[in-house]
């Protein structure tokens, strides 16, 4: 037995609801149906609460992938920078001024390469995981 009902509803919710019943080939007290169902099912919360859950843990999974690319950052710059520091040896200062010249050229180019690279979407990250995929050439 069905018991009909009358409500009122404000214009831009009606036009939603008639043009997602024009877009599914569905009566529109169907859809009103199901979704009071689905708003009164006793298991909506526990429903809600699972994709909430399964959202946090994919979030939670890229957070994972971004800290693991920061530590590797971060220790790569310091090894890096550890070999630099004890295999440089430290500069006379007559030939100072002309080595910081030089460093700025040197820097200017670092910093236009960093940019052609981002802009052709071409990472490190990529690049160190295509190198250590094993060769097929060597497997086969």
């Amino acid at each position: 037995m069905r018991i009909k009902h009358t409500v009122r509803l404000p214009a831009d919710l009606s036009v939603n609801l008639a043009d997602y019943a024009a877009r599914k080939k569905v009566p529109q007290a169907l859809i009103v149906e199901t979704a009071l169902a689905s708003f009164l099912s006793p298991d909506g919360p526990e429903r809600l609460e699972a994709a909430l859950a399964r959202r946090l843990d994919r979030m939670t999974r890229q957070l994972e992938r971004v800290e693991r690319r920061v530590t590797i950052t971060n220790e790569s710059l310091a090894v890096f920078v550890r070999f630099w520091l004890t295999s440089t040896p430290p500069l006379p200062d007559a030939a100072l001024a002309a080595a910081q010249s030089m460093g700025r050229e040197r820097y200017d180019g670092f910093v236009e390469a960093v940019g052609r690279r981002l802009a052709r979407g071409t990472t490190l990250d990529d690049e160190v995981r295509r190198d250590m995929e094993p060769d097929e050439r060597q497997t086969a």
